[in-house]
């Protein structure tokens, strides 16, 4: 029994998820899929075997052009953006006067413009960040009649490049415009599954019938939310809200990768100098990959001790993955207790639980990689 949706937003592919059997739960202020009949178990290990749709139109898709477009944009995030060469797509974050995050982000830069994709639940305020930052002479515009699709899976490509061929040769985090069946798409070679695919952009009045068209391929199968969840977790992706929010820098959120050379030094974006601080003499706290031993899943909220039964820290995901074959979480510890191989515990249901301090992804990514 799906719950109540009559207060959510609904996106264009609402009625094909009835359809097809999809639990609807509130996620974001939306009547999302949490899972489809065959399950959050099967969904999850046929994304890692072949290849899932993902109905994930309730994110934010903004588009910014104007002169130094790029240049601006850079001070409101710690990425290297001005270097990004067009068809390029660059992961980072807004950051706040603390070095917090206010959310994560994708900017894709075009020929003539930055294509960003946000957070669902941020937005609205994200779209106000820009405004209240960005000098009036650019243009900023939310793309509110765009769906957006994500294919994900090892086989992902196979079946894209029946519409598309020249998907085959995108390199990982690179865009494309071309058209699928008539219609002209947005295709960006990444996603959030820590599996090859892409996220495709399209006119939400055309949502319903591609997604139809890739359903109809042997291959593809409908994922909910629920397998998008697992899959994340097992790659050691963050999701916003709850393993980085506003309290957290980058560098506490174990996201140095996505802070280049040039920015690291330079700074120039908000909170930089706590940032580089953090940089130059560590965090106090890191995020980490945890091990539970045994089979009891820890959830969020749980919190971390120490042998002494001292607090040292909270897992902010949890659950268990399926790939990996039993539980997993991550979460904050004091940087003491960061390295891998570390003796835990986790207070689940008033019980002290050994766990361990894992490597992050648990499951290897396998985002395509040209061959040399």
């Amino acid at each position: 029994m799906s719950a109540d949706l009559s207060d959510l937003k609904k996106t264009p592919l609402f009625n094909l998820h009835e359809e097809l059997g999809g639990k609807m739960v509130p996620f974001a202020g939306y009547a999302m899929p949490v899972q489809y009949p065959l399950g959050v178990m099967k969904e999850h290990l046929h994304c890692r075997a072949e290849a899932g749709l993902f109905d994930v139109s309730h994110m934010g898709q903004v588009v910014i052009s104007g002169e130094d477009a790029d240049y601006l944009l850079e001070k409101l995030v710690p990425g290297n953006i001005v270097d990004l060469k067009p068809g390029r797509i660059r992961y980072t974050q807004f950051t706040n006067d603390m070095g917090g995050i206010l959310d994560d982000l994708m900017v894709t830069k075009r020929e003539n413009d930055l294509f960003l994709v946000v957070n669902a639940a941020c937005k609205a305020q994200d779209v106000a960040h820009l405004l209240h930052h960005l000098p009036m002479d650019l243009e900023l515009v939310e793309l509110s009649d765009r769906a957006l699709i994500a294919l994900q899976g090892p086989k992902a490509a196979a079946v894209l490049a029946r519409f598309v061929p020249a998907v085959s040769e995108m390199p990982f985090m690179s865009y494309l415009e071309d058209e699928i069946d008539g219609v002209p798409c947005y295709i960006s070679r990444c996603g959030y599954t820590g599996e090859d695919g892409f996220e495709i952009s399209l006119p939400e009045a055309e949502a319903e019938r591609l997604s139809r068209l890739l359903l109809a391929e042997d291959e593809v199968e409908a994922i909910g939310l629920g397998a998008r969840d697992s899959l994340r977790l097992e790659s050691g992706l963050c999701l916003y809200g709850h393993d980085i929010d506003e309290t957290t820098t980058p560098v506490e959120g174990n996201l140095l990768w996505s802070i280049g050379k040039r920015r690291r030094e330079q700074g120039g974006y908000p909170g930089d100098v706590i940032v580089r601080t953090q940089l130059a003499d560590g965090p106090t706290r890191l995020r980490v990959g945890i091990q539970p031993e045994g089979r009891a899943p820890a959830r969020e909220g749980t919190e971390i001790l120490d042998r002494n039964d001292d607090v040292i820290g909270t897992v902010t995901s949890g659950g268990f993955g399926p790939t990996l074959g039993g539980p997993l979480a991550m979460g904050y510890v004091a940087t003491e207790f960061s390295k891998t191989g570390t003796e835990i515990f986790l207070s689940v249901r008033g019980k002290k639980l050994p766990a361990r301090v894992a490597e992050m992804p648990f499951v290897e990514q396998r985002y395509y990689r040209a061959a040399k």
